[in-house]
């Protein structure tokens, strides 16, 4: 279960030779491999709003048409949704994934009966409204519909698209602000990460069980599920998005969400034993041999102040965010670096002082969070947060799997994103390949993890995009 990203890297090496620009074909390949199996988004209900369900949606003078040729939305995004050949229909296709033989090998496992009728499961493969708030066209095996990323449409469903009906006031009516980072990523980290509603949580036992890993990486995300243009209409109604913002503010969000939950004895805990889904999968799941020479895959990391042996917590958005922080707000950047060392250094002392010390990160977390999305982004902020990432200092972070795989999909964003707004073209990005390249076969499976190479090929390819800047 922990190699399904590792055994994909050849075809994500592929769709990176394709596409170049941040929304082109090649980078939504990349973004869907990086998901592959993952759960999908699913938010609860607001308030008393019923969920009306997809079939809502569907008319062919509103998002039902087969091809996008809208005036002001493309009104295809149901024919986008439903699409069997194409990842950016993974959310229609999460309830299916429950009937299959190993969603049901998943739930016989842990005792749960059906599948498709657990509770468990639910909360992400689907839009999983109470009972008391579906409207008459809501099907269950929908799946994730649109309302699990956009809220429940009782109260705008009518509105929304009538004048004088503007995007301010969908938004109070209930409808999700997604052009907004902080918004999108908390809807997304609900079942690419975890909550604390009904069903949305991954359990270590649940991955004993079969389930895959969880990784969450907002920019990519939402370039696999795009199904709008970024046009005229887009633009004035919800101004441009920044893909450097996008990224930042979600890896703020999945560290204040990964503290947060963690801070909560009901989740940090399973039985007599911490709750490992928060710990790093690596560190611990290798090969074992008895031989006369040992392989040794502790490497010390300043980042971390832990015992040896101790299992680390998963990191892999702290480091990115660290580097996020130094990169564009050098002024709190010193603070949430302290946080992150005391909470590594509580883990070693026992879960109170952890829970103690994850609740400041946390909060460190969802300061940066603000600051990064309330900044003005400039031409030269993906520059500098890649040198910042692929600098001495931060590179040592790269000990693990798992933060050298969000480091390498990093560079790779920003690198797209200068690509997509003309500062970069598209024949020195892939000059540049070959040595991303070789950052991705060196995590291409993570049992042949070489910490050393991979940061040999990051600050290669960080220092030749640098020279462009």
């Amino acid at each position: 279960m922990t190699t399904l990203l590792g055994r994909n890297f050849a075809r994500i090496r592929a769709a990176l030779r394709q596409g170049a620009g941040h929304h082109g074909a090649g980078l939504m390949r990349v973004a869907a491999l990086c998901a592959l199996a993952i759960l999908y988004p699913a938010t609860f209900a607001s308030g008393n709003a019923t969920y009306e369900g997809v079939a809502s949606c569907a008319g062919s003078t509103c998002h039902g048409r087969a091809e996008g040729n809208g005036a002001v939305v493309r009104q295809d995004e149901i024919a986008t949704w439903q699409n069997p050949a194409s990842q950016s229909g993974a959310h229609s296709r999460a309830y299916a994934a429950l009937a299959t033989l190993r969603g049901q090998q998943i739930a016989d496992s842990l005792g749960l009966g059906r599948a498709t009728e657990a509770p468990a499961c639910l909360g992400c493969h689907a839009t999983f409204a109470p009972a008391s708030q579906r409207g008459d066209r809501f099907i269950l095996s929908e799946g994730v519909g649109c309302e699990s990323c956009h809220g429940p449409s009782g109260k705008w469903l009518a509105e929304h698209y009538a004048r004088p009906a503007t995007h301010a006031s969908n938004v109070a009516a209930g409808l999700v602000p997604l052009e907004n980072p902080q918004s999108r990523a908390n809807v997304c980290l609900d079942c690419h990460y975890g909550s604390a509603n009904r069903g949305q949580f991954v359990t270590h036992s649940m991955m004993a069980a079969g389930h895959p890993r969880v990784s969450f990486e907002l920019d990519l995300f939402s370039a696999l599920q795009q199904h709008h243009d970024v046009d005229g209409d887009y633009i004035d109604r919800k101004d441009r998005p920044d893909a450097v913002r996008f990224w930042a503010v979600g890896q703020a969000e999945a560290v204040r969400r990964a503290t947060g939950l963690f801070a909560q004895p009901r989740f940090a805990m399973e039985g007599a034993f911490p709750q490992f889904y928060f710990y790093d999968c690596h560190s611990c799941h290798r090969t074992i041999t008895d031989a006369a020479q040992r392989k040794l895959t502790f490497e010390t990391n300043p980042g971390r102040p832990i015992p040896f042996g101790n299992p680390p917590f998963n990191d892999e958005n702290i480091i990115m965010l660290s580097a996020v922080a130094g990169a564009l707000v050098p002024a709190q950047a010193e603070e949430f670096r302290t946080a992150s060392r005391g909470f590594h250094k509580a883990m070693g002392e026992g879960p109170e002082a952890a829970r103690e010390a994850a609740k400041l990160l946390s909060a460190r977390a969802g300061a940066l969070s603000s600051a990064l999305n309330s900044r003005a982004y400039g031409n030269e902020d993906a520059f500098r947060v890649i040198r910042v990432i692929a600098d001495e200092a931060t590179s040592a972070r790269f000990t693990d799997y798992a933060g050298s795989v969000q480091a390498v999909m990093a560079i790779d964003t920003l690198l797209n994103a200068l690509v997509k707004d003309g500062r970069v073209t598209m024949a020195a990005a892939a000059g540049i390949r070959a040595d991303i390249n070789r950052a991705y076969r060196a995590v291409a499976e993570p049992n042949s993890y070489r910490p050393a190479q991979f940061r040999s090929a990051l600050r290669t390819a960080a220092g030749a995009i640098g020279r462009l800047g």
